[in-house]
């Protein structure tokens, strides 16, 4: 399995990213699936989707390094979480990679996307008219995307449904890099909180965004 990005972030949370190679054969053989499981990817069409589900969970098992089972559920809010360990985590997958972040003592969301060019279409559902004035997100597809990442792994981190991106997170002006981070004002139900989110374009383009918090 070719993990192609690899961070351990502080003591206590990792983040890595893999590019999807193998077969769906290869991904099941790697893993230890009970029927729940079996009976939820039988019922996804083959190709990606199901390529994604089953290269998270591989990933997830590669960062923590086990040969046990790991039960990796969805609760009510579509949050994954692992009922018999100690741990925070988020999925994401986009294309030909998949990514997870693993965090002990905090909360995290972490968000992967291919750059393309049809997010300008859609950027006014996402971003306020005085977040898109500031120069490094408007008309700048990196920015938007760094945006649309850093929205989404706040989104992930929260794991509540009900966060609107547009009307509930805020991102404050930052300078626009390769690699950098952001930081965002978001509304929620106990008030407002300020979160730091980090980012980092790829060589052959996709933007990853995460947060720890």
């Amino acid at each position: 399995m070719p993990v192609v990005f690899n961070k351990n972030i502080d003591e206590n949370t990792i983040l890595a990213v893999w590019k999807i190679e193998e077969t769906e054969e290869q991904l099941l053989s790697g893993l230890q699936l009970k029927q729940h499981e079996l009976d939820f990817i039988s019922s996804l069409s083959n190709g990606k989707r199901l390529l994604h589900w089953l290269s998270t969970r591989v990933l997830l098992r590669t960062m923590l390094n086990t040969s046990e089972y790991i039960d990796c559920q969805m609760d009510e809010h579509g949050k994954p979480f692992l009922p018999n360990l100690d741990y925070h985590i988020s999925l994401s997958h986009s294309y030909d990679y998949a990514a997870v972040i693993i965090g002990k003592n905090r909360k995290v969301g972490v968000d992967i996307e291919l750059i393309k060019h049809k997010i300008k279409g859609i950027r006014h559902k996402f971003l306020s008219d005085i977040e898109l004035a500031q120069k490094q997100i408007g008309d700048n597809i990196n920015g938007l995307y760094v945006c649309w990442c850093a929205k989404e792994a706040i989104y992930k981190w929260n794991g509540r449904k009900g966060l609107e991106f547009k009307q509930d997170i805020y991102i404050k002006p930052f300078k626009l890099k390769n690699e950098g981070s952001l930081n965002a004002l978001v509304t929620l139900p106990e008030g407002m909180k300020e979160l730091t989110v980090n980012y980092f374009k790829t060589v052959d383009g996709y933007m990853l965004g995460y947060v720890v918090a």
